[in-house]
């Protein structure tokens, strides 16, 4: 249903600056629906109200249920990145990409007090104190801060101070070198902040900062003769130390670091997964489930800017899997945040890519886990459907193979793959009709036209050859693509449609299109399931000619028999099964055979008997 005040808030519009600032939608009941910035306000804005041709649907919807707007003029593009994330913030509109809030999350909190606590919490409070985080998992808080209590020689009990400062006999901890037990007098105020501070640090991930500083404040101890201060620092140092050597290193070598991929999934969702990386160690991942996005660089922007306003830490590096619209101003704002540069980019090789191909499975997994599918098949389509360009993940692949003994027995197969996997109440076997001989392109046209056919024919129905597919595969090169492309043409169709290329050892190397060839190599998933659907197709398409051969072949010889014809001998092969069966039968059963009579029968029974 179009928007009947399309008009009247295009000219609104048109009245609009050219200058940065924020924009938000209202419907008719005057709530904020979606905010958006801009460089130029009247440019962007005007846009939405025009010609409504060429919005994705998403926009499109939006559009038809926008009754007013209102817009916050700013001084700069950057202004109006943060007054944006403010108001999405406050309004939390319908059409923006949100992501789940603080509710949920985990966080590091350490108290504003003389003798400050450090502990795991569910959430914040308005209570002034400082808090690291959030972080998705309890796992991810927990772990290091019972590392940091044992490291440090902080109290892990429930003793309050100074109320309970040298008042009572050391816990068990102490003996076990766990802790420096203010409890019984043996650490001073001083050295409990000096403590805490250096636990704090190791928390914000400056665990080599930290381990610096630990050796240089162990040798002014010693210089100044403060041996059992100096004690205390080295096993801490010692601590903290075994503790890095414990952690799993995925990332060697780099320093802090977050990894975005965003897969798309059957239906309507996707999920963005974030792999978080400090001191080459993952401390933390989270998933987010939302509404498959139309606009890929649009989407990432969104998701970058609402995951970063929700927390505290920026990295030096985001490593994303595809193109972010504004992302030179993405960089700036995190910049700002994180007191340091931050770059935003996409790896194309060597370590950076393994990780952001670990976190494509992660969210092709977590997305599977919500659609009752397999992690593996969703990321392979995923990674297929970005390599050849496609709107979605192919939810319904048909595959095609042409198979035949220098141009006798003339045979296709067609192999449907569904979500990933083999359908095979959906396989099809075809018989060339149209010609004899040695052809791979005529017959893969006369095969995809018979196909297409039986679509218009069925198509009401839905099912079998009645539905179109998301994609079409072709065992082979361009030629094969070529001959293809203008049956459909004639039928009125636009399917994705692409070839399989081999190498000279017969595995799959890349697809091939209009315009040329697209590698395979360095896109694992996605070359694992096109593999695995040309092994297929080629391996049914096999199967059926040599059915077929050894038929014909049979069928061959029998009719060197006097009266037996192409017609007969496929009846007795049919009736009996094998030509081994059909020479043990008597003659008697042989004339049970529909146009075999008592005397041709025993004409049969005695060649065979010959033959033997």
């Amino acid at each position: 249903m179009a928007n009947q005040n399309l008009k009247i808030l295009h000219e609104k519009a048109l009245g609009l600056p050219q200058t940065p600032g924020v924009y938000l939608m209202k419907d008719a009941k005057g709530a904020v629906i979606y905010v958006g910035k801009a460089k130029a306000l009247k440019n962007r804005v005007t846009g939405y109200f025009g010609s409504q041709k060429g919005h994705y649907i998403k926009v499109a919807k939006m559009v038809e249920n926008v009754a007013d707007f209102d817009y916050i003029l700013t001084d700069s593009e950057f202004e109006a990145l943060l007054l944006e994330c403010s108001l999405i913030k406050q309004h939390m509109p319908k059409y923006n990409i949100l992501l789940k809030d603080d509710k949920g999350y985990h966080y590091i909190k350490i108290t504003k007090e003389a003798w400050p606590v450090i502990r795991a919490v569910k959430q914040k409070d308005d209570d002034k104190a400082q808090y690291i985080g959030p972080y998705m998992s309890f796992f991810a808080v927990s772990k290091p801060v019972d590392d940091a209590l044992k490291i440090f020689k902080l109290p892990q009990c429930k003793k309050s101070f100074p109320e309970d400062y040298n008042k009572s006999r050391p816990c068990l901890n102490y003996f076990i070198n766990q802790c420096a037990a203010p409890c019984a007098g043996k650490m001073s105020h001083e050295e409990y902040l000096e403590a805490t501070d250096e636990a704090v640090k190791f928390l914000k991930g400056g665990s080599a900062d930290t381990l610096k500083d630990l050796h240089k404040r162990m040798r002014q101890a010693a210089e100044n003769l403060e041996f059992e201060r100096a004690a205390r620092l080295r096993d801490s140092i010692k601590a903290l130390e075994r503790i890095n050597e414990k952690q799993k290193v995925v990332a060697a070598g780099r320093g802090e670091e977050d990894v975005f991929a965003i897969v798309r999934g059957k239906g309507d969702k996707a999920c963005m997964a974030v792999l978080r990386f400090s001191r080459g160690s993952l401390f933390d991942s989270e998933h987010f489930i939302f509404d498959n996005p139309e606009d890929l660089p649009s989407a990432r922007h969104e998701l970058l800017r609402g995951f970063y306003y929700m927390r505290d830490r920026a990295p030096y590096s985001v490593l994303i899997d595809g193109p972010v619209e504004g992302k030179e101003l993405l960089e700036e704002w995190l910049t700002g945040k994180a007191g340091r540069k931050v770059t935003i980019s996409i790896p194309q090789r060597g370590k950076p890519l393994e990780l952001l191909e670990m976190c494509r499975a992660n969210a092709a997994e977590k997305l599977a886990d919500s659609q009752g599918g397999r992690g593996k098949d969703t990321a392979a389509l995923d990674e297929l459907a970005h390599l050849l360009g496609l709107p979605a993940p192919p939810e319904y692949i048909e595959a095609y193979d042409v198979s035949h003994t220098a141009g006798a027995d003339n045979v296709a197969g067609m192999v449907v793959f569904k979500n990933g996997l083999p359908y095979k109440k959906a396989y099809k076997r075809f018989a060339v009709k149209s010609f004899h001989g040695q052809d791979d392109y005529a017959s893969l046209a006369e095969v995809l036209g018979r196909r297409f056919k039986r679509y218009e024919e069925e198509k009401e129905s839905g099912q079998g050859f009645g539905r179109l597919p998301d994609l079409i595969l072709l065992d082979g090169g361009l030629g094969q693509v070529n001959a293809v492309l203008p049956v459909m043409e004639n039928f009125g169709l636009q399917i994705p449609l692409f070839g399989m290329v081999k190498d000279s050892r017969h595995r799959t190397r890349a697809i091939a299109h209009g315009g040329g060839e697209i590698a395979l190599s360095s896109q694992r998933a996605a070359f694992s399931l096109v593999s695995k659907i040309q092994n297929e197709v080629h391996r049914f398409a096999l199967d059926y000619h040599r059915r077929k051969h050894k038929v014909r072949s049979l069928s061959g010889s029998l009719t060197q028999i006097p009266g037996i014809g192409p017609a007969r001998s496929r009846a007795l092969l049919k009736h009996f099964g094998t030509l081994k069966a059909l020479k043990a039968a008597p003659a008697e059963s042989i004339a049970q055979v529909k146009g075999i009579s008592p005397a041709l029968a025993q004409k049969v029974y005695e060649a065979l008997q010959a033959e033997q």
